[in-house]
């Protein structure tokens, strides 16, 4: 989406007598961090590690033999769902690849009568892109055309319906009925159940799979796994190995990524911004937590972070004047423009320019460095999108709701941040996969909005104490005579259709390899679930920083 940009010659600039004016800036009063140097000290049992990776490597193959063993049957079922959900699943991508192709062919005629399994096997096929249909579940219903009053009992069955049920398109009504049936019953009967059924229905309540950050799910599903009597301990075994396994590797990550940090000294030479590595960081070890995926992972922390604190100096704390010559140079991509520069912003601009040249010498390496071009254009983009907020904001401006989420949509960052997703990620991310993201596609329309309005929504009230531009909710509520609330109920509404149009979009034959969709799924993963209760990246000393600690910090004893 290309923007128009105001010159940074276009605004009278201080004459001779009256330069160098007093600056009154605004302070958002970010915490600092909560990690300080905690990931720069960590060291590692290597022995140890080593043990358990070998260990992982002999689980694998009785898991291997225990998915051939159930074959076509409802454990297959049941199996495959377990190995994604303890985190495991990436181990087996050839053998699951091949079981829901074939469930999908030839196990889809099968008629069964259980809840469960039907809904079951719908949701395994539908994340995968299989555009398995929802009149299965029409069996279920009575002659009224409501759910059988006897599907209350089946608790299991309704926790599997719900989960179903949001990976639904536009036009499956069922499943929209079948999300208020079931989430009403789930709720009532919550006070009834014993744990662990009990725990599994409040978790899935507070915020469906569908929307939950993989790596975390894991985390959590391994102690409840673990309480089931039905469990199989070779795969409990396998995952809590596995995990401390990965675990591992992410801390050499961070501890990397924090090195590299401090050398920039964000702390000391920008006291203003939102000084967050390590939540940059688990944000993207939610996009892609497998170990292949290190490099990818390694650059996108880095530019998220790069990203933030760019963020914070366009919102938070650099005049309309400075941040049109910030703009500029990075429109022209021009290191000669720090000599004009403060330095808070110099401090910005040089650390992009030389994270963006490290990148670059990497893809080089590799036959590659046709990607930068699509790096510098997402981050020319965002640049200008974030000047035109601050143009509103320093005018008074009151944006119509389409006019602003023109702009606020790029200003979510996830157009870049899907593209920069790419970036790492080996030879299956081609040179049409980023044509594809520069091109506005509907997927990445879709996820934008998700972020940018859960990020008004939970973050509004804060951001307009210390001063920003107006939020989508004051933009629809000045639009449409609306109050607050029926905003945010409108929003509700709109960001349902946002969700249809996203596993829509991820339905087979999808435009770009499913690895790739992948990250645009987990990305908007990432912001329901750090979002699902207050703005969880702006103030991480809560929710947040218990997410950290149980996939970054705590292993889980064996």
């Amino acid at each position: 989406m290309a923007l128009e940009l105001p010159s940074p010659h276009s605004s009278t600039l201080a004459t001779p007598e009256d330069r160098k004016p007093e600056v009154v800036r605004r302070s958002a009063g970010f915490h600092p961090s909560v990690w300080g140097d905690y990931f720069l000290k960590y060291s590692e049992d290597t022995k140890k590690v080593d043990a358990w990776a070998n260990r992982v490597e002999e689980l694998k193959e009785e898991v291997k033999r225990m998915m051939s063993e159930a074959k076509g049957s409802v454990q297959e079922l049941q199996l495959i769902d377990t190995l994604q959900r303890l985190g495991v699943a990436y181990h087996f991508e050839k053998e699951i690849d091949e079981a829901l192709h074939w469930i999908y062919g030839e196990y889809a005629t099968v008629d069964f009568d259980d809840l469960h399994a039907v809904a079951l096997r719908f949701r395994l096929l539908r994340q995968e892109g299989y555009n398995v249909s929802s009149d299965g579940f029409t069996k279920f219903k009575d002659d009224h055309g409501h759910f059988k009053d006897s599907l209350i009992s089946d608790v299991r069955g309704m926790l599997s319906l719900y989960e179903a049920a949001y990976l639904s398109t536009h036009g499956e009504g069922i499943l929209d009925e079948a999300i208020v049936f079931t989430t009403g019953h789930l709720k009532s009967l919550m006070a009834h159940l014993n744990h662990p059924l009990a725990t599994q229905v409040g978790h899935a309540l507070e915020l469906p799979l569908r929307k939950r950050i993989l790596r975390l799910e894991a985390r959590y599903y391994i102690s409840v796994y673990g309480d089931d009597v039905a469990r199989s301990d070779v795969l409990l075994e396998l995952a809590k190995l596995d995990f401390n396994v990965v675990q591992s590797l992410h801390r050499r990550e961070i501890k990397d990524i924090s090195e590299w940090w401090k050398d920039i000294d964000i702390a000391g030479k920008l006291p203003y911004v939102r000084d967050r590595v390590v939540e940059d960081y688990f944000w993207i070890i939610s996009v892609y937590f497998e170990p292949q995926y290190s490099q990818a992972r390694i650059i996108m922390a880095k530019m998220l972070s790069l990203f933030s604190i760019i963020d914070d100096t366009y919102d938070a704390y650099g005049t309309l004047e400075e941040l049109k010559l910030f703009t500029d140079a990075i429109q022209r991509w021009d290191a000669g423009a720090m000599d004009q520069m403060p330095e808070f912003i110099k401090v910005c601009f040089q650390a992009l320019l030389e994270t963006v040249m490290e990148i670059e010498g990497l893809l080089t390496q590799q036959e590659r460095s046709y990607r930068i071009p699509y790096l510098k254009e997402v981050v020319k983009e965002l640049a200008g999108a974030y000047l035109v907020e601050v143009q509103w904001f320093n005018g008074g401006c009151m944006p119509t709701l389409k006019e602003y989420l023109r702009i606020a949509l790029l200003s979510s960052g996830y157009p870049a941040l899907t593209l920069i997703s790419f970036i790492g990620m080996g030879e299956i991310a081609t040179k049409e996969a980023f044509e594809w993201a520069r091109n506005e596609p509907k997927l990445i329309r879709a996820i934008s909005f998700i972020g940018r309005i859960i990020n008004d929504i939970r973050s509004g009230k804060f951001e307009q104490e210390r001063g920003h531009v107006a939020s989508a909710v004051q933009c629809y509520m000045n639009e449409n005579g609306a109050s607050e609330q029926e905003a945010c109920d409108k929003f509700g509404e709109m960001l349902a259709m946002a969700w249809k149009d996203i596993n829509q979009e991820c339905l087979r034959p999808t435009p770009i390899p499913m690895p790739l969709v992948a990250r645009v799924i987990n990305l908007t993963q990432v912001i329901e679930s750090l979002y699902v209760h207050e703005d969880g990246y702006t103030d991480s000393r809560g929710e947040t920083k218990v997410k950290i600690t149980a996939v970054l910090v705590n292993s889980i004893p064996v």
